[in-house]
């Protein structure tokens, strides 16, 4: 099975517990680091999720995974909160998160330049994600950002 098809049937269990707990699923994802098999499953809630909730995700959740068992490689359950400077995928997140400072990191340089701070705008129709950059505004194509995350300021 593609790491694809992995990731959305884990995704559509979890949101299910997710949505029961009135919590949010953020992020799924199946990697290989370091020749081990990871299951990494971000949740949060409105105010932040605390361990113990995530421990309640993860409890749920492994189960429901054995008794389906459609994982072939042997491989860890992680189930975790996003963070302060929680990383932006999904559409939503580009929406919650307008008005928000970010960091910007790009596969490639723009003029010498691989990482930008800004206040974040959102996407454009095209879905690229828009920033004002030094009061100008600057569009990024969503594949060229190796990484965009909230910025944390102290």
């Amino acid at each position: 099975m593609k790491k694809s098809e992995i990731v959305d049937r884990v995704e559509k269990m979890v949101t299910a517990i997710t949505d029961e707990k009135g919590y949010e699923t953020v992020d799924v994802e199946y990697v290989k680091e370091a020749g081990q098999f990871y299951l990494r499953v971000v949740v949060d809630k409105e105010g932040g999720i605390s361990l113990n909730e995530c421990e309640e995700v993860s409890r749920e959740l492994s189960p429901k995974l054995d008794e389906n068992d459609f994982i072939e490689e042997n491989y860890y359950l992680e189930v975790s909160s996003p963070g302060i400077d929680r990383a932006l995928k999904r559409d939503k997140e580009f929406v919650k998160y307008k008005g928000r400072d970010v960091e910007i990191k790009l596969y490639k340089a723009i003029d010498g330049v691989k990482q930008f701070e800004g206040e974040l705008v959102g996407l454009d129709e095209e879905n690229n994600i828009v920033v004002i950059i030094n009061n100008e505004e600057m569009k990024f194509n969503r594949k060229d950002v190796a990484i965009i995350r909230l910025a944390i300021k102290f």
